[in-house]
């Protein structure tokens, strides 16, 4: 049995029953390896080279950003590591390949501070404005949603795959199942905030008892990301926001926000949910408004006499 397709598919198998992975990661390996074998011009694992392989990397850097690519190649990385461990090749193709490439550093894309403010602010006067009571709590879940998203920096899937049981409004935590099923429990620290997911869950109630989630819409199913993704960009059309804003970058400005105030980065990456301080320290950039602080109130020619 030498056929490319049919050692895919088991390995992908074997990454879901033994590995356990989760849905997303197997869906981004599934279009992944199904993109490598549609393009490799073989569909014999054993006539896969080096050279083919180096072919393949060079295709992929000019059609893809860096990021992109190092996704892909880890993916097929694995899939031979894995060809190798079960001796189903002799020898690894990509143990003759050298793969070097430098990721451009792109800063973390953040929503200045009075706009989350006019945002919150459009949301709860079409709460206290609404004409019927359809919009009145359409308005009240969506208040209760973005500010959470600002209060705690909490992904976007792990929002909406809160249960009942995970948000205690009583001592104002939320527990959030991250990714690699990683556990870790964050504090609301805002009293206004709690008390309006306080009534969006009272209002709520029957809704988020037929779906099990914390969130969820007028029909009683649980929100979906695209769902935040198109509230977002009602709001920021009726604050007249022109910047294109997403669910992560709250995440990016509550991170950023923190570090503006001198909080220590290792008590941000544990509020966070990374695995490593590198991952958090993408956000050690030095913001322009600290920036501004810094060299006004600490440079020493403020002191000159001239």
């Amino acid at each position: 049995m030498n056929n490319l397709q049919t050692h895919i598919e088991h390995y992908l198998k074997c990454c879901e029953e033994q590995k356990r992975l989760d849905y997303k990661t197997l869906k981004a390996y599934r279009i992944d390896l199904s993109q490598f074998r549609q393009t490799i011009s073989t569909n014999t694992l054993t006539d896969i080279t080096s050279p083919m392989l180096e072919n393949y990397i060079s295709k992929l850097h000019k059609k893809y950003k860096p990021k992109t690519v190092k996704r892909k190649i880890a993916s097929i990385k694995a899939l031979f590591h894995y060809f190798e461990y079960r001796e189903i090749i002799e020898s690894n193709p990509f143990n003759k390949i050298l793969i070097k490439f430098r990721e451009p550093t792109t800063l973390p894309k953040t929503i200045p501070l009075n706009i989350v403010e006019a945002i919150l602010s459009v949301i709860y006067m079409q709460k206290d404005t609404a004409k019927t009571l359809y919009q009145k709590r359409n308005a009240l879940r969506d208040a209760a949603t973005i500010e959470l998203l600002f209060a705690t920096g909490i992904r976007i899937s792990e929002l909406c795959s809160l249960q009942i049981d995970d948000v205690n409004l009583d001592d104002g935590t939320i527990l959030i199942f991250g990714k690699g099923s990683k556990e870790r429990r964050l504090q609301i620290g805002n009293n206004d905030v709690i008390d309006v997911l306080k009534e969006y869950r009272l209002n709520f109630s029957d809704e988020i008892k037929n779906c099990g989630h914390f969130f969820a819409n007028q029909s009683g199913h649980s929100l979906s990301d695209q769902v935040v993704r198109r509230m977002i960009n009602k709001y920021t059309s009726l604050a007249s926001v022109s910047l294109h804003i997403t669910p992560h970058m709250f995440r990016h400005t509550f991170a950023t926000s923190l570090l503006d105030a001198d909080v220590d980065i290792r008590y941000i990456q544990e509020m966070l949910g990374h695995s490593s301080i590198n991952i958090t320290e993408i956000y050690t950039h030095v913001t322009t408004a600290k920036q501004r602080d810094i060299l006004t109130t600490k440079h020493p020619r403020k002191d000159f006499h001239i």
